[in-house]
């Protein structure tokens, strides 16, 4: 049998590695300025939100020893404004029966959640070892500092899945609701996507209350990372279904009926149409606020950063509320403003049917900026497209483009010329209504995009890795006239992670 290490070691092997070899990425291609990136290594699920006495706190999937997947680790940092983060010890490492095995790539402390009971920090997590049975179990780990974690004697708290459900069964997702502490679960039924909901009392002892929500066959054949939670006056549920065509990150709007537990859902949608956003957690944070973190890549596409030795980021932070129709809107956080530096604004610029209009023609915009703008389409025509170019090399044969189509009533973020080693998708996001006018929101990083149309309407994440010489703008319509009735760009500064 593979001797177990403890605990207390696998934390010193991991912060020395790190420790070690940070100083390897300092000249890496695509490394984000303002995006959270692991200090070395592979970075997938953000785990554990929170905030506690005005410290943010960001764990996330993590392995210290390669930049492919492999034994997964919880990585920590923390902030006090969601923007500037300090890299903190890792707070989980696999060394218990249910996680470890050296002999195993396919093994870890997988995703979870993170909550306070009373003065302790309780992160509540998946062991996972493949091969064994059950291959997936719960487990919690507590803290008194928020930094160092102790792994409880109690574990697994919950030693696999009920009968009748998968043994794909991980992510939990822990809340407080009245007297008790409920968990989802992301699992399937009869190879059908669902989440299975638990509660207790003390974090330790959990009854299986039975299946909350499931597909309803057309919504993958597992679900991962399931958030409920209350929005307004309504429950969101948040899960990123394997399997499922033309979608991987599903909100619903519904209500949570606690006395049956079972979710009832009104209403369902993507809740960001890019390719490159999967694994979403929320937080609510200590002023009230939704706050939502998504992983910035997508498990099946390529990691051109693998070839410096890195892989993976987070979205930038986003607010999430619902508004009157009750749809769920998603837009930046207030504090990414603290990042604006150089501001250009430009009136109102009236293009002609067919006409591109670059901002600038010597490529003065670096590689992060945020450009705010919004068009306004002229007549009562129902066809044309309004949009922009952005990361263009000076022949504008590479670029990214980001469109709306009158006709379909879509936005759309072209990839598909976004140079040699970007992922080439064409990410379509429906609107709610047809409208001469739409507003765009653009966060623009090394290698991301990330779009917010009509005020958080709709969201679409993607990265790319476009030639660094490649900072041309341009405006462009087809079919039609239009005009842009302001642009505002702001070069962002470096958030200086730590």
């Amino acid at each position: 049998m593979t001797q177990l290490k403890k605990h207390s070691e696998q934390l010193v092997l991991a912060n020395q590695i790190i420790t070690n070899t940070k100083n390897n990425l300092n000249d890496a291609s695509y490394r984000l300025n303002y995006h959270f990136m692991a200090p070395i290594g592979w970075l997938n699920d953000p785990n554990g939100l929170i905030q506690h006495n005005g410290v943010y706190h960001l764990f996330y999937q993590f392995n210290p020893y390669s930049y492919h997947w492999g034994a997964m680790h919880w990585g920590h940092a923390t902030s006090t404004d969601l923007v500037h983060w300090k890299h903190e010890p890792v707070a989980l490492a696999p060394s218990e029966s249910y996680e470890y095995d050296e002999t195993k790539t396919e093994m870890g402390c997988f995703s979870g959640s993170a909550v306070m009971d009373g003065d302790v920090m309780t992160l509540i997590y998946t062991g996972h070892l493949e091969g064994r049975e059950p291959k997936e179990v719960q487990a919690i780990a507590t803290s008194t500092d928020g930094i160092h974690f102790t792994k409880h004697a109690a574990n697994p708290v919950i030693n696999g899945s009920p009968k009748g459900l998968s043994n794909e069964f991980r992510d939990p997702k822990v809340w407080r609701h009245g007297e008790l502490w409920y968990m989802v679960v992301g699992t399937a039924v009869d190879n059908l996507g669902a989440v299975a909901l638990y509660k207790s009392s003390n974090l330790t002892d959990w009854e299986y209350v039975g299946i909350a929500a499931k597909s309803d066959g057309t919504q993958g054949d597992m679900w991962e990372c399931p958030d409920l939670f209350p929005l307004g006056d309504k429950y969101v549920l948040v899960t990123s279904p394997m399997n499922m065509e033309n979608g991987k990150s599903m909100v619903m709007v519904g209500s949570m009926d606690y006395e049956k537990g079972i979710f009832i859902p009104e209403s369902q949608r993507e809740i960001d149409y890019g390719i490159d956003f999967y694994a979403a957690q929320t937080f609510e944070d200590e002023k009230g606020r939704r706050i939502l973190i998504a992983w910035m890549d997508f498990p099946f596409t390529e990691f051109p950063s693998k070839s410096d030795k890195w892989s993976g980021a987070m979205t930038i932070p986003r607010e999430l509320t619902l508004d009157k129709d009750d749809y769920v809107r998603s837009q930046p956080i207030q504090e990414l403003t603290a990042l604006r530096d150089n501001h250009t604004h430009h009136d109102k610029l009236v293009l002609s049917t067919d006409e591109m209009r670059p901002l600038h023609n010597d490529n003065t915009f670096p590689h992060s900026y945020e450009l705010k703008c919004k068009w306004v389409l002229a007549g009562n025509n129902n066809h044309g497209k309004v949009g922009l170019c952005l990361r263009q090399s000076k022949d504008g044969s590479e670029q990214t483009t980001v469109f709306y189509d009158l006709a379909a009533n879509e936005v759309t973020v072209d990839t598909t010329q976004a140079g040699e080693l970007s992922y080439q998708a064409v990410n379509k996001a429906s609107l709610l209504n047809n409208s001469n006018e739409i507003t765009f929101h653009i966060f623009v990083d090394t290698c991301s995009v990330e779009v917010f149309v009509n005020d958080g309407e709709a969201t679409l994440s993607t990265r790319i890795y476009p030639d660094s010489a490649s900072n041309s703008i341009a405006l462009y319509t087809e079919g039609i006239e239009a005009a842009a009735e302001y642009i505002d760009i702001w070069t962002l500064k470096n958030a200086e992670i730590s």
